[in-house]
Order: structure tokens, then sequence, then C-alpha cells
């Protein structure tokens, strides 16, 4: 037997520590980025962008920068967090052709090796303006990105155009922008025009901040709309679109947007802009978006927004949720999104203020402006209960951690989000905050709601645009002016559980429950219209498209059993060609049958049969009168005197 030497064993381990600690030293420290940090409020002189966005075939912006320096080393950044993404994903790869001059000779740069978007530089003596030349490479093909110029429309999102000097606060740089547009073009933006002469605009100096949260619409097809006539703060619907016939808006469509700003004004109390601009474009081509900023929006649509506004309801609450963001993101911002430039992480735990409230207060207002029908709302209230209801990584995943998906995805396609979730702060806060407003009806005996939150929370400081910050503290302190209650242990109840299912509470605290029928509700219809798709969630578990393509699996439902996957497509349902038509009667007709669905499916090359065993027939949400109880809804919903 060998004996067990208790001083060998420590002698062991104390060389085997000498070893490891040994090699950890040898192993090379993270490099130090050189990147001064924002500290100087502000940079001396003033910078001067001139954008050429006239290569339409092409779809190339070609920028000249004119940056007032001394001598010595300089840093320039191109940005990296870009408002209103909540992550860090600038476009610096469509960013090329990057060339520095000074006195009319070349100035190299050296891109930092560990901040990657940062470019160093070395001013010559004598110099006292560094000029850069460069391309921003717009998307040619949405796999590339969103499309951002097309023959009828362009969008420049400044950031996209922009560097500027590193060490500084972005509210303390200034800088003066151009734009030569295409040939008899309009534009729209929040920016101040300085004056036009021809198709060149000359903007006038603006801090770096402000320019980058003002975008610019420009098109062959324009038209406005004043949505608050004779006010001394204007508010403006700018449309840009393919034809002009896309532009014919009929007076009782524009009337609805004109109550939306009416409705927000009475909710809120308040404004926070010098004027507001909503960047509207109905396109094909031009890519979709729906992004706040604080004295505008930036939105994409399908053209058919007026001349197919009966099919189209279901997408309404778009621009009252970007307008809502005018107080609520832009306005009053989450502690951790005070940052000094669009270099400096963003911290996004409060993104279910931020985005779940903007889009609570999106569905209301677009019921109180009439954009969207009160029975419209309760059936996209539905969709949305029904969806997180379904989410099976409520089992692993918090909704809290949500907030991280714009950095850790960078709102990537993903192939199993019903288990990896997807950020979920945006509708499940949606059915938190409808739980808060609730709440506060009960039990003060409808005398107040979340609305007397509102009037107090984003009502502060009025007529200013200067951002007001806030922490969760702030957000409970608010709610118990309005009633005294645990809100922060109600609020963490719910970011931070795990179910099982979603909050729903405040769906029974406003009189009604989820219920799933055999028959879609027109909200349904419209989106799988809009999506070219049937979603078949709640019977099957997946969604599917026209050409039978799988989509957006529920996690351990029945197609996931039977072998589904998101790069699978659908060729014959029970020998029968496919056609989601055709799908949706095998599911009826299995309803009174044992034998389960055949599908012929294909991924990749292969072929094969599976059996899908599910017998419950079609099933779509929606909302149910509980009896006996008070319709909160109503009161919701309805426009504020």
């Amino acid at each position: 037997m060998t004996a067990h030497h208790p001083h060998r064993r420590i002698k062991t381990l104390a060389t085997r520590s000498a070893t490891a600690l040994a090699l950890a030293l040898t192993l090379a420290f993270p490099a130090h980025a050189d990147v001064p940090a924002p500290v100087e409020p502000t940079y001396p002189g003033t910078i001067v962008l001139n954008v050429d966005a006239t290569n339409l075939s092409q779809q190339i912006f070609q920028m000249r920068l004119r940056i007032p320096v001394k001598p010595g080393p300089l840093t320039l950044l191109y940005p990296q967090w870009l408002p209103a993404n909540h992550g860090p994903n600038g476009p610096i790869t469509q960013l090329a052709g990057l060339k520095f001059t000074a006195n009319g000779k070349p100035v190299e740069w050296t891109r930092d090796p560990v901040q990657v978007f940062a470019f160093h530089v070395n001013v010559p003596e004598g110099a006292t303006v560094l000029e850069a030349e460069y391309q921003y490479l717009s998307p040619l093909d949405s796999s590339q990105g969103r499309i951002t110029m097309t023959d009828e429309i362009l969008g420049v999102q400044w950031v996209s155009t922009t560097l500027y000097p590193a060490g500084y606060v972005a509210r303390g740089i200034t800088v003066q922008p151009n734009l030569k547009l295409p040939k008899g073009w309009d534009y729209a933006t929040a920016l101040e025009t300085e004056n036009r002469q021809g198709d060149e605009v000359h903007f006038k100096p603006h801090d770096l901040e402000t320019l980058m949260d003002s975008p610019l619409f420009a098109g062959h097809y324009y038209k406005q709309f004043d949505l608050d006539p004779g006010a001394k703060v204007p508010v403006r619907l700018n449309v840009f679109a393919d034809t002009p016939e896309s532009l014919e808006a009929k007076p009782e469509q524009i009337e609805a947007h004109r109550k939306l700003v009416q409705q927000a004004y009475k909710l809120f109390n308040s404004h926070h802009y010098k004027h507001y601009d909503f960047l509207f474009a109905l396109s094909d081509e031009f890519g979709g978006i729906g992004r706040e900023h604080h004295q505008s929006s930036e939105n994409g649509v399908k053209p058919g927004y007026f001349t197919e506004w009966a099919k189209g309801e279901s997408g309404r609450d778009l621009l009252p949720h970007e307008y809502t963001h005018s107080w609520d993101g832009k306005f009053r911002r989450p502690a951790g999104q005070n940052v000094p430039n669009f270099n400096t992480p963003l911290q996004n735990e409060l993104l279910w203020v931020y985005e779940g409230q903007t889009q609570y207060w999106g569905s209301v207002l677009g019921a109180r402006s009439t954009l969207v029908s009160m029975a419209g709302a309760r059936d996209a209230l539905a969709a949305t209960a029904a969806r997180y209801d379904s989410i099976a990584g409520r089992s692993w995943r918090a909704m809290q951690d949500t907030v991280n998906d714009p950095i850790l995805n960078a709102r990537r396609p993903l192939g199993w989000s019903n288990w990896q979730r997807s950020e979920d702060y945006y509708s499940e806060g949606q059915l938190i905050w409808l739980d808060v407003d609730t709440l506060i009806r009960e039990k003060s005996g409808d005398k107040k709601s979340l609305d007397d939150f509102a009037r107090a929370f984003y009502s502060i400081n009025d007529g200013s645009f200067l951002p007001a910050f806030y922490t969760f503290e702030d957000v409970v302190a608010a709610l118990n002016k309005v009633l005294p209650y645990d809100w922060a242990s109600f609020l963490r109840a719910r970011v931070d559980g795990h179910g099982p299912g979603a909050p729903l509470d405040g769906l029974a605290r406003a009189g009604w429950k989820l219920v799933y029928t055999d028959t879609p509700t027109d909200y349904i219809k419209g989106a799988d219209d809009r999506n070219k798709a049937a979603d078949l969630s709640y019977s099957v578990g997946f969604t599917v498209t026209a050409e039978g393509n799988v989509r957006n699996l529920i996690w351990d439902g029945p197609g996931f059993r039977a072998g589904l996957a998101a790069n699978t497509s659908i060729v014959a349902v029970n020998n029968r060609a496919f056609k989601p038509e055709v799908l949706k009667k095998a599911i009826k007709e299995a309803k009174d049958s044992k034998e389960p669905i055949q599908l012929l499916v294909k991924k990749g090359n292969v072929l094969r049969t599976i059996a899908l065993d599910y017998h419950g027939g079609l099933r779509y949400p929606r909302l149910e009168r509980i009896p006996g109880t008070k319709d909160r809804l109503e009161g919701i919903y309805s426009a504020l005197k």
C-alpha cells in the first residue's frame, strides 16, 4: 500500500500554484485603447459637414468634413452606440474611402486596435483645419442592412455620415451640416434650415447630440400635413412616397392624426420640442423603420397606409408609439442612458419603462385618437397577451434580462426566439403597465389611473427639450404619489419573474380574459396579410409563410415535437400541394380524427414525411368579457376630454 505524505502534497500544490502564476505573468493583458475619455465640455470651433446625397444609382453618400484643429494627436470617432438602437451597432463596415488632409497634404490615420470605431491622426505643425473625405456605402440589398436610398426616397442618418473628436461631450461639439439633394427633391427634418440655394441646403449649426437625433427624409413625391393648425409649436406629418397616388390622404385620416397630437397633450400635459416632424415614408423599396427621436419620428411602411386604410389597422399604432417617445425615452430617459458621447456604452436596465411604457401608451393613444378602433385595440392586446403567455423561454430567462438583447444580438434573426426570448421588454412591458394602470384604477375606485402618473412624470420642465433622467426609485416614488403601494416589489416580481405565463392580471382587472376560438380576429387577418403568412402558433405551434417556410416555432409545441425547425419548408399536406388554406383545412379535419396530419417537408436537399399529431383545431386569441366585472379597457381606450 502506498503511504500518503501530507507535506509532499502541500509542496506539490505550491509548485503547481507557482507554475500557474508564472504562466499567467507571461500572458498578454488586454491592450489599452488610446482614446481620450469624453471629459472636456466643449470643442473649440465649429465642424462643417458636407453631405452629397445625389448618387442615387449607386446609393453612395459622399462626405467632406472640415474640423478646426491644433497641431498634435487627435482621435476621431465614428458613432458606435446609436440613439434608439440600444446597442453598439453603428454601421462602420459601410464607412469607406477615409482620407485626411491638412494644408493640402495627406495626413495618415491608424485605427485603434481596441476601440475600432476610433481613428488616430497626428495634426501637422501649422495646420488649423483638418479635412476628411469619405463615403457611406448605403446598403444595396436588404441582406447588407436597411435600404436608405432609392430612386424616389432617401434618408440621411447623420450618425452614419459623421466623424467627431474624442475627448469631448457630444452636447459641447458644434456641427454645421450642409446637404446636396437630387435635383428638385423636397426634404423634411427636425433640424433648423439656414437657407436653401437650389438643391443645396445649409442648416444652422447644432450641437452633435441634436444633429445625431435629427434624421432627414427627402424625395421626389412629398406632401406635408399640418397636424396642429395655428399652434405656436408646429407638429407636421411629412410624407414621402414611391408614387404620388400613395400621398392621397382623406380628411378623416388626417383628422385622426390631429387627434393623436391633442390626446398626447392631454395625457402628458406638456411638450418638449421646438417643433415636431413625423418623417414618414410609404415605399416598397425604401427600408421600413420605426425609430424614435426627440423632435421627429423616422418611419417607413408599405405604400398602402392611406390608400388601403381599412386593411392597415393592425399597424397604425406605429406613429402613436414614436410620438410618445418624445416624452418617454427622449425627454425622460433612464439614468443608464445618460452618456457623454456616442461611443460610451449604454445601460439598458430600464428599457421596460422606456420602451414598455411607450408600447402601452402607443396602444392607448392609437385608440384614443381613433387611428385604431377600440375593438382593434382589444384584438391587438389579445394577440400580445397570447404571444407572451406562450413564451417558453420564460422558464429560464427573466424578461429583465432581455433588455440586453440589442447588445447581445444586434437584432439579428433568431432560430428559436420562443425559447431564446428577444427584446420582450417592449410588449411584455406593455402588459406590466396595463397591470399597473388597472391596479391603480381598482384600488382608487377608478378615481386615479396611470394617466395621473404620466401627467406628473413627463410634464416637468414644460417646453424644455433637455433630457431629464430617472432611476427605478424615481419611477416607484412617482407611482406612490399617485397611489401608495409597494410598487418596488410589484414591479420587480414581474420583470424578474418566471411565470408561469405572462403577467395577465391587468386583463382580469380590466374585466377581460384571454380565450381562443377557431376564427381569427380582424387584427390577426390584417397582420397575416401584411406578413404574407399564416400564424398558427396556438394550434400547431408555428407560423408558415405563403411559400411554405416554417417560422417562429413554439418550443415544445406540436410542430417542435414533430421535428420541425425554422429552416424547414412544407411541400405538401396530406398528399396535397401546400397552401396555407390546405394546412388550415387539414387542422380543422384533424379535430374529429385520430390520424395525424401528414406533412411532406424539405430541409436542404432532403425530403421527408412527418406526422403532426395535433387534434385541437384552429385556435386564435381574442378577449372575452368576464361577466359581472367593470370594463376598464373602455375607460383606458376612451379619448380624454
